[in-house]
């Protein structure tokens, strides 16, 4: 009988990358992919470790596996398993403990261990992109790492300690990649990476990356995940005419303070970050443009709260994620003085949160009427289907028999308000 394994990811999209990919290759060997909640021969959870939230997360789905384990073994990876390794290598519900560096090794891992033999982790060679493009995934949209690690060391950030220095995958891996998961008939490419913004590699930086994906032949579309302010360029904004890339960007304000971001140690200003943002909506009317936003960062007052709470409104964007700043050891926020209180925190939070769905909602009614070429993910118990459009807001296309991962070409009649802003449409007859 073939070996049950069980994946659970938490954090970001190159997580979800790095799963995609162990998973496709567990699959491609035998092993039969079950929910994190059943029995199963071999847990991995890809853990993050970016707050204080995150690690609580990971520590209880490891108890969670531990419990659930019996015979079989936990093999615990990603960044808390990189920032924590000897702590969680004394915990009991844990087998193996495999840092970042060595995550492409989590299979020769369960199969040495499953073999009898004694295996030590450090003895694998450590690499960042020896990753196998991904048949069988948990997506019906395929993750594509180009970059790891980062050299800005923001003040709050722990992850250049656990993801290492920014390190580009050469291009024709990239592209080969891309080459690959089109062949196996995904139709959205997400591009991902710690600091993406800053490829390069080969001599070609990320807006040649880009250029040369948009040539790779085939009906898909590239979209852009989380990437820096990094001062882009007319002519890369000039990119997105290209139909193949989706009109929207996740980029990582976190403050409208100026004085915040020094201390921070961005590498952008509020203005310039206004002023990229007006270009986008200039060029591209309905740009859906997403962001970060810290709040309760050490010394943050009232006052440059607001001016953060302003910066929001008057750009509009289509969703905002908002984190409490979280104390993370060895950074050098950690040992600034006049940190906030937690009160205060969920309180700045809650604000920009309801900021976030007046923006959300106003964005997203600004689309009925046109129209939107939706990829369909899920077929609803209805019978609709349900997907995104190529400004990346949720549809549900009111027609019954249609089929998920193909396009749609659709016309945008309402809006429902049931548990998020969802966009009703019709298809273009």
């Amino acid at each position: 009988m073939s070996k049950k394994i069980a994946f659970k990811t938490l954090g970001c999209r190159l997580n979800l990358f790095e799963t995609d990919s162990l998973a496709s290759e567990f699959s491609k060997r035998d092993y039969k992919i079950v929910d994190f909640s059943d029995k199963a021969d071999i847990y991995v959870i890809n853990t993050c470790t970016v707050t204080s939230m995150s690690d609580q997360k990971s520590r209880r789905v490891i108890s969670q596996a531990g419990r659930r384990k019996e015979d079989g073994i936990t093999i615990v990876t990603g960044c808390m398993a990189t920032n924590y390794k000897e702590q969680l290598e004394k915990n009991k519900n844990i087998d193996y403990v495999v840092d970042n560096d060595h995550k492409t090794s989590v299979i020769s891992i369960a199969e040495a261990h499953f073999n009898g033999e004694i295996i030590d982790n450090n003895s694998f060679e450590k690499d960042l992109f020896n990753y196998e493009p991904a048949k069988d995934t948990f997506h019906t949209r395929s993750f594509i790492k180009i970059q790891d690690g980062c050299d800005n060391f923001c003040t709050f950030c722990i992850i250049p300690k656990v993801r290492g220095r920014a390190t580009s995958r050469p291009v024709e891996d990239v592209l080969n990649n891309i080459r690959k998961v089109v062949e196996f008939g995904y139709k959205e490419i997400i591009i991902t990476g710690v600091n993406i913004g800053r490829y390069n590699s080969d001599g070609n930086d990320f807006e040649a990356l880009v250029e040369k994906m948009l040539e790779i032949p085939g009906d898909f579309r590239i979209r852009i995940s989380s990437i820096e302010p990094d001062g882009y360029t007319d002519s890369f904004f000039r990119l997105f005419k290209h139909p193949k890339l989706a009109p929207h960007m996740h980029i990582c304000l976190q403050s409208g303070s100026e004085e915040i971001l020094l201390r921070m140690r961005r590498m952008y200003t509020a203005k310039l970050f206004k002023e990229m943002s007006e270009k986008l909506q200039e060029m591209y009317p309905g740009f859906n443009l997403t962001t970060d936003i810290i709040v309760g960062f050490p010394g943050e007052t009232d006052e440059q709260f607001q001016e953060t709470v302003s910066m929001t409104k008057s750009i509009g964007f289509g969703h905002i994620h908002t984190f409490k700043y979280s104390v993370r050891k060895g950074t050098r926020a950690e040992r600034l003085p006049d940190h906030i209180d937690e009160k205060e925190k969920n309180r700045r939070g809650d604000i920009i949160r309801k900021v976030s769905e007046e923006s959300r909602l106003n964005h997203r009614k600004s689309f009925i009427g046109k129209t939107q070429r939706v990829l369909v993910q899920k077929i609803l118990e209805d019978g609709y289907a349900r997907g995104f459009g190529e400004h990346y807001i949720p549809v549900i296309i009111t027609e019954l028999g249609l089929k998920t991962n193909k396009f749609y070409d659709v016309e945008i009649h309402g809006l429902t308000e049931k548990d998020e802003p969802t966009m009703l449409a019709g298809l273009i007859k």
